[in-house]
């Protein structure tokens, strides 16, 4: 038996070896992070070699609420800016520039006459109508007080990071928008144009503009939108974004956990002139028997490790002095990743950390 393929007839044995091996192929190619169930697209995982969260640890929501109450929310009054100043300032470095922090992992990064938002939360919690941590401060802008916005960067489907409230009522949906797979969805039906959102694996680049480019690259986390049950964990991705801006290179960091890995990140991708990374939400104890540990939040030693892994200049601490989200002390983050900085090779004054509603000019945090 034979096949009529474009006028050469192949004997059907061919044919079938031939297929069977263009399948191994694609199979060899499907990238590490990828995970396939039924030969389609199913989850995704970290990189090899990277910590692993212990398969017989089991969250604890009552000592979880007990020791919670045990924090102080006791942050000094210059650390949220008055409204009426945040105002002020955008207006007066409207022509500048700048980076401007909304509070937890939410910026405002205006690059020259590009402005970028990254994982905006405006509601007062992190999670499902009135559920979910409560925000201990009140973010500076609201959404109709927002900059003209042409690109937004979301990292992942966390409620502190992801808000559908926040995408539905986005007063800008004629911006960029780039998302890890599996997420374009939540823009798409919220009245943002198709080809407008674009959805990225990691290393994919897309070129915003003239001046900008925007990589995507791993991180050391996880995903997931419902905390019932665990049909939904890592079934979309996660990603940090590397922001090139004329001769600059910025780093905006997904929630991380420390891994081998940010070191050929670094050799590929280095030196790296600022970095955004987070500070906070990295302990659980006594939940979990170590102190200070987390696969998916580096605490600021880490976190300052991982940066210089990354050749990364000067970083910005966020991720933290906005919500109680773990066990730390509130204040106890940005006071660790100051006092460390030293130790890592870095100047405490390139271990910077921003009040809520503050810019700064970026010719004078990359300088």
């Amino acid at each position: 038996m034979s096949v009529l393929i474009r006028g050469m007839r192949i004997p059907l044995i061919l044919c079938i070896l031939f297929s069977f091996s263009n399948s191994l192929n694609a199979m060899e190619k499907k990238p590490y992070h990828h995970v396939y169930k039924d030969g389609k697209l199913y989850a995704f995982r970290n990189l090899e070699g990277g910590p692993k969260r212990d398969p017989n640890f089991k969250w604890d929501w009552k000592v979880f609420r007990e020791e919670k109450k045990k924090l102080k929310i006791d942050y000094p009054p210059e650390h949220v800016i008055d409204k009426q100043i945040v105002l002020k300032n955008l207006e007066k470095h409207k022509s500048d520039s700048y980076v401007m922090w909304l509070d937890h992992a939410s910026f405002i990064i205006k690059l020259g006459d590009t402005t970028i938002i990254t994982d905006p939360v405006f509601e007062k919690n992190y999670g499902p109508m009135v559920f979910g941590p409560k925000k201990y401060i009140e973010s500076p802008l609201t959404l109709r007080e927002l900059p003209k916005i042409d690109l937004f960067l979301l990292t992942h489907n966390h409620y502190d990071h992801m808000s559908i409230r926040t995408i539905k009522n986005f007063p800008y949906k004629n911006a960029k928008v780039l998302v890890p797979l599996k997420l374009g969805k939540y823009f798409t039906k919220n009245g943002y144009k198709k080809e407008t959102v674009k959805e990225m694996d990691w290393f994919n680049k897309v070129k915003i503009n003239d001046e900008i480019t925007v990589t995507m690259l791993p991180s050391q986390h996880w995903s997931k939108r419902w905390i019932w049950g665990d049909g939904n964990t890592n079934r979309s991705l996660w990603g940090s974004f590397l922001i090139e801006y004329k001769d600059k290179k910025i780093f905006f960091a997904c929630d991380t956990g420390p891994a081998p890995f940010y070191k050929e990140l670094g050799k590929k991708f280095g030196p790296i002139d600022l970095g955004f990374g987070n500070l906070g939400a990295y302990n659980f104890y006594p939940i979990v028997p170590v102190k200070d540990k987390s696969t998916a939040h580096a605490n600021p030693e880490e976190l300052l490790s991982l940066m210089k892994d990354l050749k990364v200049k000067k970083i910005i601490g966020m991720h933290w002095g906005t919500a109680i989200l773990s066990l730390e002390p509130i204040w106890e983050p940005p006071v660790r990743f100051k006092e460390n900085a030293e130790k890592f090779g870095y100047k405490k004054e390139e271990a910077i950390i921003f009040k809520i509603g503050e810019i700064k000019k970026f010719k004078d945090l990359i300088n």
